[in-house]
């Protein structure tokens, strides 16, 4: 990533500056990316395909003024880290569900280094989740606007991510490429199983909670509860993925019909 596009990135989550590749900068850069980069799975809706290169993701980020899932919002950040000067190493995940562990690379998160202030691991594709990056090697629990936190070490070395004491994800240690992620992020886009198949979401962090538009319902959510409406035609729906999201669309994407 060259100067002007690294700026222009920071200028897409309100970084004004070349900031310092510490931790405090590290954290500002987590939270203004979740406020600011939706998590949503729009293209899946509308016969776009994801491509898995640092280029592209990047593009669509900066340049398109889009969101995405996990492999895309982390493999863009993870760009945006290394363009700043962090060391970052992309890993592996499982998500839990009720039925157990998905199955794997179905989760990217990053890691990053940093001298003399530990390890961390940085997220911003995991939709609701820590507003922070969480540090790794204490496995105490970690306060955060999103819940209480624990990262903590399994038998096999994998790290378990919990949130209120729910476990969310478990992460190999290994280092990947993004090339890695391509079969799950292939299945992800094309299974009936998939969750992002079956369902159409875009949602972003606010500073006072979180707004969400899953199909046509709008949810804004606050300290105070939360409001749900029903919007009732297209252009209320366009309007609210160019107001509330950043996302300018011709037309409202619809849940891809995928053979039984």
């Amino acid at each position: 990533m060259d100067g002007p596009l690294r700026d222009a990135y920071l200028a897409r989550i309100g970084v004004g500056g070349v900031p310092r590749a510490d931790a405090a900068t590290l954290r500002r850069l987590q939270l203004q990316h979740l406020l600011t980069v939706p998590f949503e799975n729009l293209s899946i809706h509308l016969g776009e395909p994801i491509v898995l290169d640092q280029d592209t993701l990047v593009d669509k980020v900066v340049r398109r003024r889009r969101g995405g899932f996990c492999y895309e919002l982390n493999g863009a950040f993870a760009a945006l880290l290394s363009a700043l000067g962090f060391r970052v190493t992309l890993l592996a995940a499982r998500v839990f569900g009720d039925q157990g562990l998905g199955p794997p690379f179905g989760h990217l998160a990053l890691r990053v280094d940093l001298d003399g202030a530990g390890s961390w691991l940085a997220d911003v594709g995991f939709g609701r989740h820590s507003h922070y990056p969480l540090r790794l090697g204490s496995g105490a629990e970690q306060a955060d606007p999103g819940g209480a936190f624990h990262v903590t070490e399994t038998a096999d070395g994998d790290l378990d991510v919990l949130r209120d004491g729910a476990p969310q994800y478990r992460a190999e240690q290994r280092p990947r490429a993004l090339r890695d992620f391509e079969a799950t992020c292939w299945w992800h886009q094309t299974s009936p199983r998939s969750r992002f198949t079956r369902s159409l979401v875009c949602s972003r962090l606010t500073e006072r909670g979180r707004v969400t538009l899953s199909d046509r319902t709008l949810v804004e959510t606050t300290g105070g509860g939360q409001r749900e409406r029903t919007l009732p035609g297209d252009a209320e729906v366009l309007d609210a993925y160019r107001d509330r999201f950043g996302i300018d669309l011709d037309r409202v994407p619809s849940l891809r019909e995928l053979p039984a």
